[in-house]
């Protein structure tokens, strides 16, 4: 049988798609290729904002109308909250929410037979246990994410998140690192750990939390090259997490830090728990035992009530800490969040100017952070080639991107280079 699988969102749907992947090749299917029509479409969708929402829609429909003969399953966020309204509205064959996926394959054989659509979708998203499903080959050749947790507690009051995914939940520290071993035995040599609230790893296990998952992992693991986090709230950094930053090096110099916003009346209402005194003081430990560290960040703009000056705030604070790099985000009401409701929303032309000048703010915090490498020598992982550049594309630890030509296979390999931006490092000679 044919298939195809296709993906809308985040890492987390990335991993899952893999391991959904993984599952059908066992069976013996195999992937479509350029022009081969599929037996068997996969969409695994999105919901994090009204927009992501629209477009689970439109390719649903989109796969369903180029493959009327196949079996179109749908899973994921978008479908966990829509249900059999799918089946209804996209002529969808099998819903499947974010449990079960692990039984895909059942379902899909299943189906075969009966040719009846199936709706499978737990609705008690408080009840939902971890759904232990694995990859242990990835599209990559040198990086691999591993899924640690899934679920959030949180209750942001713009994120639908924790009704779709359901409490947060964390996966066996054992599965863990033996997917990892695996993954490294199987040539990979970064492995980015990832999750909806990847910090909150252990909060529901008892006297193990995140930052001892990360030493465990080193200690059993002791031939992985590089160890990155995808994501970690401030309020998450302990002390033991900081004593592995300053004497483990094979973390990676970068962390991700969502702020979503340097106005303290704006946090209050998004429902983010934390004060910016708080995250400062956290940006400033990390700073102290990893100086050259990069730190990005999230920022939402345009959110419910945010005025000029909660703007200014906004931009002046991340002046202050001098990120990296931002991911700026224009606020999406998103229905059935307490944001939706919230009086005064922002105009779209507000939003798209705030927008605008984060973005300028973040080229200027990039170039600032870039420019202080030049002429260092950096160790880049090869990711891949391209061929219409001519270059081997990578990344260092602090994930500068390069491009560099090279006469030799550098795909998977982890290579010295003098750093001078992006297009125009160089290989370090032997």
């Amino acid at each position: 049988m044919l298939f195809t699988i296709f993906t809308l969102g985040c890492k987390v749907n990335t991993y899952e798609s893999d391991a959904v992947r993984e599952l059908f090749l066992t069976e013996g299917w195999r992937e479509a290729q350029d022009e081969q029509i599929p037996d068997l479409v996969v969409i695994n969708t999105c919901t994090v904002t009204g927009m992501a929402a629209k477009k689970s829609r439109q390719h649903i429909r989109k796969f369903r109308n180029a493959f009327p003969q196949a079996l179109l399953v749908v899973m994921g966020c978008y479908s966990q909250e829509e249900g059999s309204t799918v089946i209804e509205e996209c002529r969808a064959d099998i819903i499947i929410g974010t449990t079960h996926r692990r039984e895909i394959v059942s379902f899909i054989k299943e189906a075969l037979k009966q040719r009846k659509p199936n709706v499978v979708i737990d609705n008690n998203y408080r009840a939902f246990e971890y759904e232990e499903i694995a990859t242990l080959f990835q599209p990559l050749t040198s990086r691999a994410f591993v899924k640690i947790q899934d679920g959030c507690d949180n209750f942001c009051s713009y994120c639908i998140i924790p009704y779709v995914r359901g409490k947060s939940r964390s996966r066996k520290p054992q599965e863990v690192i033996k997917e990892i071993a695996s993954l490294v035995n199987n040539g990979y040599q970064e492995i980015v750990i990832t999750g909806i609230h990847t910090g909150g790893y252990g909060k529901d296990l008892p006297n193990y939390g995140f930052s001892k998952l990360i030493e465990d992992i080193f200690h059993s693991v002791p031939n992985l090259y590089r160890l990155r986090i995808s994501s970690i709230e401030a309020t998450e950094i302990d002390d033991h997490f900081l004593h592995l930053l300053s004497r483990q090096q094979n973390i990676a110099n970068h962390l991700h830090i969502p702020l979503q916003s340097g106005s303290e009346s704006v946090l209050a209402r998004m429902n983010r728990r934390y004060h910016l005194f708080e995250f400062a003081e956290t940006i400033a430990r990390i700073r102290k035992v990893r100086p050259d560290i990069a730190i990005t960040t999230d920022v939402i703009v345009g959110f419910p009530g945010e005025t000029e000056e909660e703007f200014k705030e906004t931009y002046e604070f991340i002046k202050r800490i001098e990120f990296a790099e931002l991911h700026v985000f224009p606020f999406s009401a998103r229905e059935n969040t307490a944001a939706f409701k919230m009086a005064n929303q922002i105009e779209a032309t507000t939003k798209k100017k705030r927008v605008n000048e984060l973005l300028e703010l973040s080229k200027r915090l990039q170039s600032k952070y870039s420019e202080k490498y030049y002429g260092q020598v950096l160790d880049v992982l090869f990711e891949d080639y391209s061929s219409d550049t001519k270059t081997y594309r990578g990344h260092a630890s602090n994930y500068l991107e390069v491009h560099v030509p090279s006469p030799t296979n550098l795909e998977g390999k982890c290579r010295q280079i003098i750093y001078q931006g992006p297009w125009n490092s160089t290989l370090k000679s032997d």
